[in-house]
């Protein structure tokens, strides 16, 4: 196919085709609502049987099971096009469904739960949601403290989690628990545990200080019967299966952040080239210039990092030193804009109707959520030996 300029080098028309599909999705199914779900939440159920049906919801995923069995490069156009939403927290919503919630069954699980489970889940007649994070652990997935005791063709589920997106709507969590006494990284398992089973109480919805159009919940387990069927792959292994999983959601991070960063930018040289002070225009203030080109020089050295991570990946290389790099990087670049652009916004951006207001309150989870800056740090520091 024929490939031109820029784009050219890494996308064809197929993909500029899927591109323009994706974005005219975001433009009429989700922009306009946005306020309207900062103030309520998004509806997921009826937004992702809408991406399910175009075939947003398994890019990568196996036609099987209703995937589309595409490339990394599709999958990073689809990430690309939901970073100019209007907003990081239906994004969030949507990867929680395509990249945190179900990796680990299309790897790890049996045909059995990827045609029970999987497959509603990109057809989007499901909603997911990822469920590892508990009160006492966070960044340490180690020391939760919910556990699994298998008791004849069941497990036996008691414990709490938190902080869980999507939680309030979800129709089935992909849930870590302990599974043995024993100390080390084979004591957990990986469970595909539905809603509605007797036991599962959604103790709160959370109050976020941003992704408001998210949902968050904190979740119980009271004797939550699982069936031995619903253990994605070896009992043990669940620790190292949710490692696997971290990269994908790490990576999923990556391309939303620069084209976050550029929408901002743009933004804000739109509403400062229009701002007069002291009878110029503040565009014209070489300092103002100065930092706005430093910050695209950067988003554009973070889109390389992640198109550099993306051959990785289609060569089958193992990308957690460059995912950990672009995550720390990204989350940290993306906290600088939205702060320097809204501070050339001045009054206007401490505004809550100003989206740059909205940016600046969502970006902030970017350097927490999915393993912090410290743990991005941590790893970082271990394979290179220090």
């Amino acid at each position: 196919m024929a490939m031109t300029g820029k784009a050219g080098m890494y996308f064809n028309e197929t993909h500029d085709a899927f591109r323009e599909s994706v974005r005219r999705f975001v433009d009429r199914e989700i922009n306009p609502f946005m306020d309207e779900w900062e103030e309520s939440s998004v509806p997921l159920h009826p937004l992702l049987k809408k991406m399910g049906d175009l075939g947003f919801l398994g890019i990568r995923y196996d036609s099987q099971y209703g995937g589309q069995g595409l490339d990394y490069w599709f999958d990073t156009v689809f990430l690309e096009e939901l970073g100019h939403i209007h907003g990081l927290g239906v994004s969030t919503a949507i990867v929680v469904q395509t990249h945190l919630a179900t990796p680990s069954i299309d790897m790890f699980g049996s045909p059995w739960l990827k045609e029970k489970y999987l497959k509603p889940a990109i057809a989007g007649d499901v909603v997911t949601a990822l469920a590892v994070t508990e009160p006492g652990a966070g960044s340490d997935v180690f020391a939760i403290a919910s556990k699994a005791v298998r008791k004849g063709d069941h497990y036996v589920l008691n414990g709490s989690k938190t902080y869980i997106t999507n939680g309030t709507q979800a129709d089935f969590l992909t849930l870590l628990a302990k599974t043995s006494d024993e100390s080390g990284y084979h004591s957990f398992s990986l469970f595909v545990v539905p809603t509605d089973l007797p036991g599962f109480v959604i103790s709160k919805k959370l109050d976020k200080l941003g992704l408001r159009s998210s949902d968050t919940a904190e979740l119980f387990f009271d004797d939550v019967r699982i069936p031995v069927e619903n253990r994605i792959g070896e009992e043990g292994e669940g620790f190292i299966y949710q490692m696997k999983q971290f990269q994908h959601e790490r990576f999923a991070t990556l391309p939303g952040t620069y084209v976050c960063v550029q929408d901002m930018i743009d933004m804000t040289v739109d509403y400062i080239r229009q701002r007069i002070v002291f009878g110029k225009p503040l565009l014209s203030r070489q300092v103002l210039r100065h930092r706005l080109v430093g910050w695209v020089t950067e988003a554009e050295c973070l889109k390389h990092l992640t198109y550099h991570i993306v051959r990785m990946k289609m060569a089958g290389l193992d990308v957690t030193r460059e995912v950990s790099m672009g995550k720390l990087v990204g989350g940290q670049l993306f906290r600088r804009v939205a702060d320097g652009c809204l501070q050339m916004f001045g009054g206007m951006g401490f505004m809550n109707e100003t989206p740059i207001s909205r940016y600046y309150r969502d970006g902030r989870i970017l350097s927490i959520g999915g393993g912090a800056d410290e743990v991005m740090c941590e790893i970082l520091a271990r394979l290179e030996g220090y």
